[in-house]
């Protein structure tokens, strides 16, 4: 029997999960990788917190599964713990209930509340475990809304059944730590002084980091890529932890993430206008591109070369280059549509793009699950011209739907991203290296020179994205390699 044959028990303990609430690409993560641990053969779970902002359909089918009191800070004060169930597609979901802690509408609120909420979802959930007599061999813990989990483990249950599980902590984001007051920190968690100390939980004079704690405690460190597990333990991209990251590298890996490719299958999706596949998937596209030109404003014709943009509007996905060349770019045969919200300063840009050139630029300043499909299913090339990535998912969802990405060369990107060479017609995507607006002007001139000269090279592009291998089920089984050498550790 092969390590990846040998099932296991896994718990997921993190702050969102795709559909109950989700925010970013953590969420997608905590659905699609237990669901695909689940059908390789593995007991998954799931803990996330009882957030009042999830939809009452899941809500009002939850079944109860026990409570308790529970003290929690240095005070011996204690609050309510409630345990509610759900399963969905193989995956038996927890919920962690508290009324005092998730009755906000949005999972995340101020840093100054959020501290204790996930001081106390991290010590509920082991606690939960507990009640429910429930072990895992691995606790597998993301960002820094479960940091204390690690340390708690170590610590507080060190006694308990829960010390023979081991504990994987993920990146998926390093820019967030959930960093506040060190005695605030002590005080909600309860911990022990010892892992207050430089090597733990402190930070600078007076603060805690819950993340770095918990990246110090944990067995093992993974995230979303291999590159951005390099490029954490640099100065630029390491958050002020890269000194901490490069102590711990011997424990440090990184696996790319996949995406749910049922969900993302443009030969079933109900939200595309026309469903293609593989192989009619150049005639098709044409149809797609006509109709989201048509309902976004833009002048329809389908040899246009349309550029999607489905993003967070943020410094970190590389707009303040777009917003420098985006009228350069627009040369009579290019045409831009945009999806997304966030700083009001990219949203009033993209506004005034959208008015300065109507029918040649489109702006949808919010976000529409059903509009981003067809943005992919229509365009012709997705731009991701990060600052810093992870991973990135939407360039893997654009290649699933033969949406040929142009990238920037960091993190997930670069690891999913094979750039095109003119003179081998390899490659599956348009890349830069270095930040700087002319080389992103140039990878997007060299994906149109492809695109207007040499079509039939073009398509075979398409073909090898749609042909790329970008679920979870690779990615799954490296995670089951990691979990296993943990164990045997």
């Amino acid at each position: 029997m092969t390590k990846t044959e040998q099932n296991k028990s896994i718990v997921f303990i993190g702050s969102e999960c795709y559909p109950f609430v989700k925010s970013g690409g953590l969420g997608d993560v905590m659905y699609a990788l237990p669901k695909e641990l689940v059908r390789q053969g593995n007991d998954v779970r799931v803990i996330i917190p009882n957030y009042k902002c999830i939809p009452a359909k899941y809500r009002d089918n939850m079944e109860f599964k026990g409570s308790f009191d529970m003290d929690l800070c240095s005070d011996g004060r204690t609050f309510y713990v409630g345990i509610m169930e759900y399963v969905l597609d193989g995956v038996c979901y927890y919920f962690i209930d508290n009324e005092e802690f998730f009755t906000a509408g949005n999972p995340y609120t101020t840093i100054v509340d959020d501290i204790p909420k996930y001081c106390y979802f991290g010590k509920a959930a082991l606690a939960a475990l507990l009640y429910l007599e429930w072990v895992p061999d691995i606790i597998h813990c993301h960002d820094w809304q479960a940091g204390l989990i690690p340390i708690y483990l170590r610590t507080l249950f060190a006694t308990t059944p829960l010390s023979s599980a081991k504990s994987v902590m993920t990146i998926h984001n390093l820019r967030f730590q959930g960093i506040y007051g060190l005695d605030h920190i002590k005080y909600w968690s309860g911990l022990p002084n010892h892992v207050f100390g430089n090597d733990c939980l402190k930070v600078g004079e007076n603060d805690a980091n819950m993340f770095k704690g918990g990246l110090a405690y944990c067995d093992m460190i993974t995230t979303v890529s291999n590159t951005y597990a390099e490029e954490i333990q640099t100065d630029f991209f390491g958050e002020n932890l890269d000194g901490h990251l490069r102590y711990h590298k011997e424990k440090l890996c990184g696996i790319v993430n996949g995406i749910d490719v049922e969900t993302w299958d443009p030969a079933t999706d109900p939200r595309v206008s026309v469903n293609y596949d593989v192989n009619n998937v150049i005639e098709l596209k044409k149809e797609n591109k006509r109709l989201l030109q048509e309902e976004v404003g833009l002048e329809q014709n389908e040899d246009k070369f349309v550029i999607g943009l489905i993003s967070r509007l943020t410094d970190q996905k590389g707009l303040d280059l777009v917003n420098e060349i985006l009228p350069q770019i627009l040369d009579g045969n290019t045409q831009v549509v945009v999806l997304g919200t966030g700083d009001t300063r990219y949203e009033d840009s993209f506004r005034y793009y959208e008015n300065a050139f109507q029918g040649i630029v489109s702006a949808s300043i919010m976000y529409d699950e059903t509009r981003a499909h067809k943005i992919y299913a229509g365009s012709d090339a997705l731009l991701v011209p990060s600052l810093f990535e992870p991973c990135g998912l939407t360039q893997l969802n654009a290649m699933r739907y033969g949406t040929v990405p142009i990238v920037r060369e960091t993190g997930g990107l670069k690891d999913t991203v094979e750039p095109y060479n003119v003179y081998e017609n390899s490659g599956n995507g348009f890349t830069f290296d270095r930040y700087e607006t002319a080389l992103l002007y140039d990878a997007i001139e060299r994906a149109k020179d492809v695109y207007f000269n040499n079509r039939e090279n073009w398509d075979e592009i398409v073909v090898r994205d749609m042909y790329k291998d970008v679920s979870w089920t690779n990615a799954a089984k490296q995670y089951m390699d990691m979990y296993i050498e943990v164990i045997e550790r």
